[in-house]
């Protein structure tokens, strides 16, 4: 070891007892140590942990306790007790409230405020609005306050004005219920124009839904939706949810808040990474996926806990509920367990869980990978409403079908289907045939329907096929009801799991669309999915395989003889954490042996070790067991605040095509810019030509 420990931390204290750790930075500077290959060893060195990890400070001001003590100075416990105050959103600030907090109880009190005009009518009255409501202002119509009525009525609609006046009540039969401070008014005495906003297209507050959700280039740019109440509110949610998260792992769980870098090298299997050119030729950084291998180099660097809110890069496109860069509450921990993850991760989020949307239930229910792939058709169910897949081979392994008996009679072979309830009533032929399409076109799989009628007999082209006897076993099987359709396939086990499962989820859309309610909007349903296979075969070459999630993913207790034998059986102790249906969360007991994550990287998955050889040679160090989850905040933000996609709780998103509509990002630069990191660019054919013309 190239450095002594003793010395190592003789020199911690000497280089960083004097630096300010604002913000937790504290670990940033253990790159200035003599080692910088063995930075998790240097920490290791260190003993300041147990400062981190005091779980005595005041929870309302536990962090500012916290740097009082280190730095060592008594005044500034003095000189910020200003942060004491609660609510306070005025003391800084050139107003004396904000647009949404005025009420009754404040009339006759002279107020500022400011903010942009949301509407105007006639001269007469105005609303202002800001971050937290909306307050409805008088202009004066007496001549004494003319200056003040041309002011505001000059004023294009979503200028930014300051305005002082007096709190009134509204006159009788003018109250407004639906407002917050829909009981008062303000009567202006003086105003004054911030700054003037030029004629828009459109009004915002009618347009912004709409338009906030088009990929149209000349759409509302980003700062402008964000003026919208509602947006607002929503990209502001990850801030508070994020910091109680802060609070309950700093103060109360001993964690520790350590920064990662952002500019990394490549890591070998998983999502595909944003490249970073360099100024050395021919080398290039790689955006991090994830702060994976920095937080198990901090476990082994014996900082026993550590999270962090980080922002993760992937180059995959963006979906719905994805982009090319999104935020994770990133955990890791030494000597932990599965279960140990998964009750951290209950308590953590029954801890920060709003209010309005009423109590969570712990612990959250568990199913293998194998049961949510035969009962849902997936592995992240929503378990919100029932129509689970049902094994029907039975009934059709006497049914003197071809495909039917084809499918059964291979060793993956069977017949599965699901009912859907009320199908007959709500779904028209159209739909069963787009329905037939879908699972054509994405599965090249044939699926057919039944339906019970109100006789009890099934209409359908198989019925003919099926003795009363078969047909009674179905029936019975799947508990159809009359008018019940049911979904029917034959073939591969996990191909038709997979099919009945896209089925189930389109099924739900359609009566959805017809006025059904499967899936309660106000309800979350969470769920760990467990025991799920440690690799996968390849889709371009099935003879070999890849990691199921990464690469540093230990196999079960109970398999691990398979690794050298039948790989491709093994099952992981990876775990993922589902809630209505979407992954929001991911995460494993690592591999903290060196001998069998190299045998890992080189002979199962045929990476270059290399690659990796800084955390192998890590792992022969010493490094303990350990293992971690990452959140996804910004898409259980978006299930917590019932949003159509995590776009609406981002205030920058790019869009599906992963580009920043607002700024055209990303663009072109210039040859001579190319020029300091060696690589030239290969354009298309067609563009090549256009560049030339």
């Amino acid at each position: 070891m190239p450095l002594h420990i003793t010395s190592a931390k003789r020199q911690f204290y000497e280089n960083n007892g004097h630096k300010s750790i604002f913000g937790w930075q504290l670990y940033k500077t253990l790159g200035e140590l003599q080692s910088p290959c063995h930075n998790w060893l240097n920490l290791r060195a260190t003993t300041c942990t147990k400062k981190l990890q005091n779980k005595d400070f005041k929870r309302e001001h536990c962090w500012l306790q916290f740097i009082c003590n280190l730095t060592q100075s008594p005044g500034l416990n003095e000189d910020c007790e200003w942060l004491s105050t609660k609510n306070n959103f005025n003391s800084l600030v050139a107003r004396t409230n904000t647009c949404g907090e005025l009420r009754s109880a404040h009339v006759g009190q002279e107020v500022t405020l400011c903010g942009w005009i949301q509407y105007q009518r006639q001269g007469l009255f105005l609303v202002l609005r800001d971050f937290q409501g909306l307050t409805q202002i008088i202009i004066p119509q007496d001549e004494a306050h003319s200056h003040v009525k041309k002011v505001l009525y000059d004023a294009p609609v979503e200028s930014v004005v300051r305005v002082t006046g007096t709190v009134t009540s509204r006159p009788p039969g003018q109250k407004n219920p639906r407002m917050p401070t829909g009981d008062i008014e303000v009567k202006v005495k003086t105003a004054e124009v911030l700054n003037s906003c030029k004629k828009l297209p459109f009004e915002i507050k009618d347009f912004i839904k709409s338009l906030y959700m088009t990929e149209d280039l000349h759409a509302l740019p980003d700062y402008l939706k964000l003026t919208n109440h509602s947006l607002q509110s929503t990209c502001l949610k990850p801030t508070f949810s994020s910091y109680s998260m802060s609070e309950a792992y700093v103060c109360f769980l001993g964690f520790v808040d350590v920064e990662t870098p952002t500019l990394f090298k490549r890591t070998p299997g998983g999502a595909k990474e944003f490249v970073v050119p360099s100024r050395e030729p021919g080398k290039f950084y790689c955006l991090p996926q994830s702060p994976q291998q920095f937080k198990q180099l901090l476990m082994i660097g014996g900082l026993d806990r550590y999270f962090q809110v980080a922002r993760c890069y992937r180059d995959e496109g963006s979906k719905p509920d994805r982009q090319p860069e999104f935020t994770q509450i990133d955990i890791e921990m030494s000597f932990v367990d599965q279960a140990g993850i998964q009750r951290l991760i209950e308590g953590l989020l029954q801890y920060s869980w709003p209010n309005e949307r009423g109590p969570i239930t712990t612990p959250f229910p568990s199913m293998s990978y194998a049961e949510a792939l035969a009962e849902y058709g997936t592995d992240k169910p929503d378990t919100r409403f029932g129509m689970k897949i049902i094994d029907v081979s039975d009934v059709f392994r006497s049914v003197e079908i071809g495909f039917v008996q084809n499918a059964v009679n291979k060793p993956q072979g069977t017949v599965k289907a699901i009912c859907i309830p009320q199908g007959a009533r709500h779904l028209q032929n159209k739909d069963f045939e787009a329905l037939k399409e879908s699972a054509k076109s994405q599965f090249n799989q044939e699926v057919l329907h039944l339906i019970l009628k109100p006789d009890e007999s099934l209409k359908s082209p198989l019925s003919k096929f099926l003795s009363e006897e078969q047909q009674s076993e179905l029936i019975q099987a799947l508990k159809v009801q009359a008018d019940d359709v049911v979904l029917l396939a034959a073939g591969e086990h996990e191909k038709v799991c997979l099919v009945l499962g896209n089925m189930r989820l389109e099924s739900a859309n359609l009566l959805e669309l017809r006025g059904l309610v499967l899936r309660d909007p106000t309800a979350f349903h969470f769920l760990w999915v467990v025991d799920f296979p440690l690799f996968l075969h390849k889709e371009e070459n099935p003879a070999e395989l890849e990691s199921a999630h990464h690469p540093f993913t230990a196999p079960h207790p109970s398999d691990t003889s398979l690794l050298y034998s039948e790989p491709a059986k093994i099952r992981s102790q990876h775990y993922d954490l589902v809630l209505n249906g979407s992954e929001i969360g991911g995460g494993s007991i690592r591999i903290h042996n060196a001998e069998q994550q190299r045998f890992v990287l080189e002979t199962v998955l045929k990476e270059d070790p290399e690659l990796l050889s800084h955390l192998l040679e890590a792992l022969k160090c010493g490094a303990p067991p350990h293992g971690g989850i990452a959140l996804g905040l910004d898409r259980l933000i978006c299930l917590v605040a019932g949003a159509p996609s995590i776009r609406d709780v981002i205030a920058f998103p790019k869009s599906f095509k992963g580009r920043d509509l607002m700024s055209n990002a990303p663009d072109y630069i210039t040859p001579e810019e190319l020029e300091p990191y060696h690589i030239q660019v290969a354009w298309p054919a067609a563009e090549a030509e256009a560049n030339k013309n």
